[in-house]
């Protein structure tokens, strides 16, 4: 888990496993996700994106927990070098999955001084 708090803009890696794991499998980009999950309490993470273990990113735009070739004109997944340029590249979809290694998550603006208020 990569889990970045834009207020400072730092990120800090996580490892899970276990229940903590499987209790991810099945969330999607977007979904919010309890910060006492990963021992960060009264936080509330937003989950972003991934890549699984051959380094396939998530796309949000692609549902379920599929492995596709797909014609991508811009990312996540690929940068053109050239205006126009479009190309098959093999990405994920947008669930996570036993095969997903690295979830990046964002801490949802607003949430301290909602706790402190």
């Amino acid at each position: 888990m990569v889990i970045s708090d834009p207020t400072t803009g730092k990120a800090k890696q996580v490892t899970v496993s276990g229940p903590q794991a499987s209790a991810l499998v099945g969330l999607r980009i977007g979904d919010e996700v309890d910060g006492t999950l990963l021992g960060m309490p009264g936080v509330k993470l937003v989950i972003r994106g991934g890549s699984d273990r051959s380094g396939a990113p998530m796309r949000p735009d692609l549902p379920g927990p599929v492995k596709r070739r797909l014609l991508l004109s811009q990312g996540p997944g690929f940068r053109p070098k050239k205006k126009g340029l479009r190309k098959r590249k093999l990405v994920r979809g947008n669930t996570i999955s036993e095969d997903i290694v690295q979830i990046n998550m964002v801490i949802k603006q607003g949430e301290k001084a909602v706790e402190h208020g």
